[in-house]
């Protein structure tokens, strides 16, 4: 029996990887960075593999190295990666690097002569987001002292790349701009005599909705779990995700009855109330406090008071209500339940960061859809 749980649709990863594989000529990467959006980032992996993804993405090189040691032996992007990192591991491992700088493309020769072999780049350039990447300015410099890493032997330039502003608004300017500025750094790579085999530049709404910023791979994260990064588009994505527990404790009480930490919310009438055991702790926002979401005997429902670190409450009315009857938070939406963006508007944040919350070790992660 189990108290509360987040439930993984592995075959949904699966179908939303292969719809958004069939819509393009690039080749695709699959994020899984943040134990894969919360999904469980070698699960998710797999799945997406098994949908057609040609490449795994993430930011760190310790996430590159788990997806290794659980066997996974496509190719793997890793590039947020900070000063003085063990990046001969990643190099013995196969994993390719980022390189946004003079000083971490050195790190890199030396991890390539440690490791005996030539360091698999990607070389970035900040094309307008001002985050990671070289910019314009710095990125002739990069390019030259690459060129010459890789006339040495020491590195391997496989890549460039950059990411979007905007892309999550169609139409954008801002969007135009950027492509226009990684095709001026495109033409000085050629121009520096390097010939990259993948040039990559689109996130989950590019790929939706800009083909012609595919290139060569294209890079969905949140569209492969399902959720759309564009407000009030669904794009046919099935989300795989959906966060439950059972009611723990029920109560009649009075009207006027103040309820949770500060009594911000006071019944109005003889209530029965429904403990639920989440709380902040387990991922749910505090600031879901009054606003969340939550269906329970079919009906939806909103949170009444504080979220707690362990636990918050429902109001059900006259609604007759049980320990053991199932509350959810969030799913697929297709019985009615709350979703993902459901809890992202109530609460004031993006749909990313509600099922990237779901990840503490209180809450078992169960998998449907699995494979041997």
């Amino acid at each position: 029996m189990w108290q509360a749980e987040v439930r993984v649709d592995l075959d949904a990863i699966r179908e939303n990887v292969s719809w958004l594989r069939s819509g393009s000529a690039a080749e695709l990467m699959a994020v899984v960075k943040g134990d894969g959006y919360g999904h469980g980032m070698v699960p998710a992996a797999h799945a997406a593999l098994d949908g057609g993804a040609d490449w795994l993405g993430v930011c760190t090189l310790d996430e590159a190295l788990t997806l290794r040691r659980a066997g996974i032996s496509v190719p793997i992007l890793a590039w947020l990666l900070a000063p003085g990192l063990p990046l001969h591991e990643g190099v013995l491992a196969g994993v390719d690097l980022g390189a946004a700088s003079i000083a971490q493309l050195d790190e890199m020769v030396e991890a390539g002569r440690v490791a005996g072999r030539p360091a698999r780049l990607h070389l970035k350039i900040d094309t307008g987001l001002s985050r990671g990447g070289a910019t314009v300015s710095q990125w002739p410099e990069l390019l030259d002292a690459a060129a010459k890493a890789q006339a040495d032997g020491a590195v391997e330039v496989v890549g460039v790349w950059s990411h979007f502003v905007y892309a999550d608004a169609p139409g954008h300017p801002t969007t135009d701009r950027q492509i226009a500025t990684f095709h001026e750094g495109l033409s000085m790579v050629e121009k520096a005599g390097l010939r990259p085999r993948y040039r990559h530049l689109a996130n989950s709404a590019a790929t939706l909705t800009r083909p012609d910023a595919h290139f060569d791979l294209v890079r969905p994260g949140l569209a492969i779990y399902g959720l759309s990064p564009v407000a009030g588009e669904r794009f046919g994505l099935r989300p795989a995700m959906t966060a439950r527990a059972r009611v723990m404790l029920t109560k009649q009480v009075p009207a006027g009855a103040g309820v949770s930490y500060g009594h911000t919310y006071t019944t109005e009438r003889a209530s029965n109330l429904a403990v639920i055991p989440l709380g902040y702790a387990d991922g749910v926002p505090r600031d879901a406090s009054n606003s969340g979401p939550v269906q329970l005997g079919g009906v939806r429902r909103t949170i009444s008071g504080r979220v707690c670190m362990d636990q918050f409450v429902l109001d059900c009315g006259d609604d007759p209500v049980a320990p053991g009857d199932v509350a959810t938070l969030f799913g697929a939406g297709r019985n009615g339940e709350p979703t993902a963006d459901d809890w992202a508007e109530a609460v004031g944040t993006i749909n990313y960061e509600i099922v990237t919350r779901f990840g503490s070790t209180r809450v078992p992660r169960c998998y449907d859809g699995e494979r041997p």
